[in-house]
């Protein structure tokens, strides 16, 4: 029996995604065995610094990251939408399974939708990407900063701290927490950030025989939209911590492509939207981001 060692942060949801990458290759290998190796991240650890003024979202991958490094795990299993887009050279994501609803889930105990929230309601949120397409949209509402897993920000909630709070669908799915999404908001209200909902397994680029097992649970239509997404987030700097979005769907042979890039006000914001077949995604991706680039995205990234 062979033995693929996982490393996961120990969060609830960062564990379900774990152990459905585990029954996949199980399925899969009949001569595989998975072990579950839980870590905790910097990103877990700090549950009160803005994510913007830790580093970004790598502050999740960074210790599964190194285990990898070190050869004490052989895969790695992120949330896409926490990896930036560029690696640690000597790693890569072999593998992406198939993605969950990728939108941002309206949660509240009193409202069926933002548009019933009155003006002044308290939304809480710890993304600026969020917070910043949501109060375009809806600019009587007060957006506050809300850190800690799922259950500590539904628990909040529930006490009264916020009127709604901004999660993702595919998160309370996972979680079998469904019946708290009151309203999943439209890619059009809130583009979702790349790599949401889709979870990813990152190994040592030199690993030929784990990429070979790994080859077996990727999913095909996942692959190509998140690595178009990832492929933009990548040309617009991967370590800005601005608030950017890329979303990509495939209907039929058409990849269609959005993507939004603000400043950290949401005074100046830039939209973009492609779409081509699907075996030219990495050209539209690239396409997109030179003209988000084009059109001022550079000056709002140095700016930052």
């Amino acid at each position: 029996m062979k033995t693929i060692r996982i490393a996961t942060r120990e969060s609830a949801l960062a564990l379900w995604q774990a152990n459905h990458v585990k029954t996949l290759l199980e399925g899969a290998h009949d001569e595989l065995t998975c072990q579950i190796v839980g870590m905790t991240t910097e990103g877990d650890r700090n549950k009160v610094s803005p994510l913007s003024q830790m580093g970004g979202k790598g502050v999740f991958v960074k210790e599964l990251e190194t285990a990898l490094f070190d050869g004490s795990v052989d895969i790695a299993v992120h949330s896409m939408k926490d990896v930036p887009g560029e690696l640690p050279q000597g790693l890569e994501i072999a593998a992406m399974v198939e993605r969950a609803d990728p939108r941002d889930a309206f949660v509240s105990n009193n409202y069926s939708t933002m548009a019933e929230l009155p003006d002044g309601a308290r939304v809480g949120s710890s993304s600026l990407r969020r917070v910043l397409q949501l109060k375009a949209a809806f600019p009587g509402l007060e957006f506050q900063e809300l850190r800690g897993n799922v259950d500590t920000r539904l628990r909040k909630l529930d006490e009264g701290q916020y009127d709604a709070i901004i999660l993702a669908v595919a998160g309370l799915q996972r979680l079998g927490l469904s019946d708290r999404v009151a309203d999943a908001i439209h890619p059009k209200v809130s583009i979702p950030a790349a790599g949401q909902g889709a979870v990813g397994i990152e190994c040592r680029a030199g690993d030929e025989s784990t990429k070979s097992l790994l080859t077996a649970i990727n999913h095909p239509t996942t692959w190509h939209c998140v690595s178009a997404e990832r492929e933009v987030t990548l040309m617009l700097g991967a370590t800005c911590n601005l608030p950017i979005a890329v979303f990509a769907e495939i209907s039929e042979d058409t990849l269609q492509l959005a993507a939004y890039v603000s400043d950290t006000q949401g005074s100046q914001v830039i939209r973009e939207h492609r779409e081509g077949p699907v075996n030219e995604a990495s050209a539209l991706a690239k396409t997109l981001g030179q003209k988000l680039l084009d059109q001022g995205a550079a000056a709002l990234i140095e700016s930052s």
